[in-house]
């Protein structure tokens, strides 16, 4: 007998599946408030164009990926764009016009995008006055959220057979014991709905694609979209996936996509002819997607037009500068300096070695190399010191340290949190009285410098560097400082060596950590440089480095220091450092405080010395103030390569800087490990500015002042509810009148041959992605005459010539 199926439904429950787990899978992460460090928010896409990705996450999230046409407008009237720069872009986007019948044809766009969501559609058939179902949707699953990634979750998580399940079960959970959601939204019935979900993340899956028809060849989009409409916490989550590779989004897609379920019961069991109205509109949106997406690249075609204008002016202007430089010559150096090679660094870098031609500066990773993991002595605290692309291979602690320094700390800690939790502010205040009142005062009238607990406890000389066996060998001990003396190229030593961490200084703060080194973990790089410097300094080691090659003199000595980006202090944690190093430091810190001043106030960079620096401290210790500094504001250029290519150039503070000689690294391998590391972590800073800036509201955190901390440092609301918030605030970005910020893709410089460059390319294929699809530009500068652009395995000349 032949069985006739009477399904006619289009779902495949395979593809569903393998659907969801794409979408899921296109989530950057965003990494806690207190190890925050940049990422790339489109990161997880790179394997598509730029444009492809901003005309989708137009379509499916209304992210706004590229500046609108007036701000581009306004930078040609300024003279930031040039009718040449235009013109050689319109050829690069074969655009059949010239500049000046090109401009007239550029206007912002004010038109609202329909979402392919089913609560936004339902949202038509509320009133005013009406709390909409989208408000209602993210409201809901954001309060759920932050009490559930609590470290002490004051909800009951009901456990399932995988951490999708068991964040799917427990907000399942919550929502039947939740009897004023059919108050707050003014609806009957809701509860019964709530009954009728199913239980697990895969099977909610399957009857909501069923229940609304979805198609299954739309799946991924339409599942995309509904993470991207509570991206904030889509991206913590994708932040908990990348340290333990478990699918956890899921349950957060199934949470997000059981609301469209409810959403669309309720209103076909009460309001039938709207139900019917909404799924025909929400079909006809996902079934002409692809056709939508297309009409929004073609739209936005001509931002692009402008914006690689923008960049290639900008690029021709400091190639100009690059080619045509003569440096300053480089004496026999008395004092080397190691510093980041965060684009902070540039500016102290270059005024430094102005103050003699016997100082020798250098960039290296922020971390100096140190795969390391800072564990205080007499506590369980532990946190990572290295990129977050790494993972901490080895341990270190404070020796010879007092408990109750530990204790006193954690005692402030424990103050701290309750002073900052919900219920607790109320009866502090209640408690602490007057005597808060006074602290308030204190806080406004005579601010003062404070620093984190943690990092109070790392300003030890001492340090007990382990692995998980325990404390490590001299074999150990010597690979980690070779390793981390061949990164750097160095060769020749100095009698002062200078490592150089820099950290941030600034008060009330909840994005200290991403004004730290990010190299670091979004921390200071103190505990990186003195540990360095112990094991450059230890005789035992020395004597093994001395069989490698490495010719260190006697009387060299490597001095930890730490480069404070909020008032360029640099501070040097060891006694011997020379007098005339000292007064050079000085002078560059006053001379580096002058170049910063004009971004802060035009008449600050004509006060004295004395006076500015006052200033700059005020700045650092001041609890209201909102931009303590600019952070890494203007980035766009990265710069592989020796120093001296680059000595005596002003790179406006704007540039990375990493030493590099391709004559020394034989095997490349040195280089592979630059353009597979420090290149993508500068890509996730560019990219996260960019998209700050460009799309504020969805991939930028907004206004500072409203912020409030989420669960101690899972992240901020704007004000008390909402989504998470992402990237950076407005306050980091515009100084009031106008963006500091300028969006434009990192460029990136390698002194090294064509060949080399090229083979490492053909051997990653992130690479191939980032520079194929437009993320980034990558230039050769091997002859310091001449610079040429990879671009989709071939090189053309950049400087001067058109592509």
């Amino acid at each position: 007998m032949t069985v006739i199926s009477l399904n006619t439904t289009r779902i495949d429950e395979k593809r569903i599946k393998r659907s969801a787990a794409q979408a899921c899978d296109g989530i950057a992460p965003n990494f806690p408030l207190d190890k925050l460090i940049a990422v790339n928010p489109f990161w997880k896409l790179i394997s598509n164009s730029q444009q492809d990705v901003s005309a989708k996450a137009h379509a499916l999230a209304g992210i706004t990926a590229v500046m609108p046409a007036s701000h581009w407008l306004d930078l040609y009237k300024e003279g930031e764009i040039s009718d040449s720069a235009i013109a050689h872009s319109l050829v690069q986007y074969e655009v059949n016009q010239d500049s000046k019948s090109f401009l007239p044809t550029l206007s912002d766009s004010n038109v609202k995008v329909q979402l392919p969501l089913i609560t936004e559609h339902f949202d038509g058939f509320r009133s005013a006055s009406e709390m909409t179902w989208r408000e209602e949707c993210l409201f809901q699953i954001s309060q759920f959220c932050a009490a559930y990634f609590q470290h002490e979750s004051p909800l009951v998580h009901i456990e399932g057979n995988s951490p999708a399940d068991t964040l799917y079960k427990s907000w399942l959970n919550g929502l039947k014991h939740d009897a004023g959601i059919n108050v707050l939204m003014n609806t009957r019935g809701l509860k019964k709905i709530f009954e009728t979900l199913p239980t697990t993340v895969d099977a909610l899956l399957l009857e909501a694609s069923e229940s609304l028809e979805l198609d299954s060849s739309k799946a991924q989009d339409y599942f995309y979209a509904l993470l991207m409409s509570i991206n904030g916490w889509s991206s913590f989550i994708a932040y908990r996936m990348w340290l333990k590779d478990e699918n956890e989004l899921q349950g957060l897609l199934a949470i997000r996509l059981a609301w469209e379920l409810i959403v669309y019961r309720y209103y076909n069991k009460h309001h039938s002819e709207e139900a019917n109205q909404v799924k025909t509109r929400w079909s006809y949106l996902l079934n002409h997607l692809s056709a939508k997406i297309e009409q929004f690249k073609r739209e936005e075609r001509n931002l692009w037009v402008m914006m690689y204008a923008y960049e290639y002016e900008q690029q021709q202007r400091m190639q100009a500068k690059l080619v045509s430089c003569s440096p300053a010559q480089q004496m026999q150096a008395d004092v080397q300096a190691v510093f980041c090679i965060d684009v902070r660094s540039e500016v102290i870098r270059r005024v430094l070695e102005l103050q003699s031609p016997t100082v020798k500066t250098m960039g290296f990773a922020g971390f100096f190399g140190m795969p390391i993991a800072y564990a205080p002595a007499n506590t369980d605290a532990q946190r990572p010191q290295l990129p977050g692309l790494l993972a901490p291979q080895l341990s270190v602690s404070e020796k010879g340290t007092e408990p109750y320094r530990a204790e006193f700390i954690q005692q402030r800690s424990t103050w701290h949190k309750w002073s900052k939790s919900p219920l607790g502010s109320f009866s502090m205040v209640e408690s602490a009285g007057w005597w808060y009142a006074f602290k308030l005062l204190k806080n406004s009238w005579l601010p003062s410098m404070k620093e984190n607990p943690v990092n109070s406890l790392s300003h030890e000389a001492e340090w007990e560097i382990s692995n998980e066996h325990g404390p490590i060998s001299l074999d150990d001990k010597v690979a980690l400082a070779a390793g981390a003396l061949k990164m750097m190229g160095m060769s020749k030593f100095s009698p002062t060596v200078l490592l150089v961490g820099h950290g941030s200084k600034s008060r009330n703060n909840l994005h200290a950590a991403g004004l730290d080194c990010g190299a670091c973990g979004g921390q200071s790089g103190e505990v990186n440089v003195r540990v360095l410097a112990q094991l450059l300094n230890d005789e035992k080691v020395r004597d093994v480095l001395q069989s490698m090659g490495y010719k260190i003199a006697g009387n060299t000595r490597f001095i930890p220091a730490l480069h404070n980006t909020t008032t360029d202090d640099v501070e040097c944690f060891d006694n011997s450092v020379p007098e005339k190093v000292k007064n050079w430091l000085l002078k560059a810190k006053h001379q580096a405080q002058k170049e910063r001043a004009k971004h802060y106030s035009t008449n600050l960079q004509f006060e004295s010395d004395k006076k500015r620096d006052q200033r700059f401290q005020q700045r650092a210790s001041d609890w209201s103030q909102v931009q303590p500094e600019w952070g890494l504001a203007g980035n766009s250029s990265f710069i592989i390569g020796p120093r001296q290519r680059t000595r005596g150039v002003d790179l406006e503070g704007k540039t990375f800087l990493h030493d590099y000689t391709w004559q020394t690294d034989l095997d490349s391998s040195v280089l592979e490990t630059l353009m597979t590391a420090p290149m993508i972590v500068t890509n996730w800073i560019n990219a996260q500015y960019n998209a700050s800036v460009t799309d504020n509201e969805k991939l930028g955190s907004g206004n500072k002042v409203l912020h409030n901390a989420v669960g101690n440092n899972i992240g901020v609301f704007e004000g008390n509810s909402g989504d998470l918030r992402i990237g950076l605030s407005k306050q980091s970005l515009h100084n009031g009148t106008r963006w500091v910020h300028q969006p434009q893709r990192l460029s990136v410089y390698i002194v090294a041959p064509n060949h080399k460059i090229l083979e490492i390319v053909n051997k990653h294929t992130m690479l191939q992605e980032l520079i194929n699809n437009d993320w980034l530009y990558l230039f050769s500068w091997e002859k310091k005459a001449v610079i040429e652009r990879l671009y989709k395995g071939k090189w053309y000349k950049s400087h001067g010539l058109s592509m």
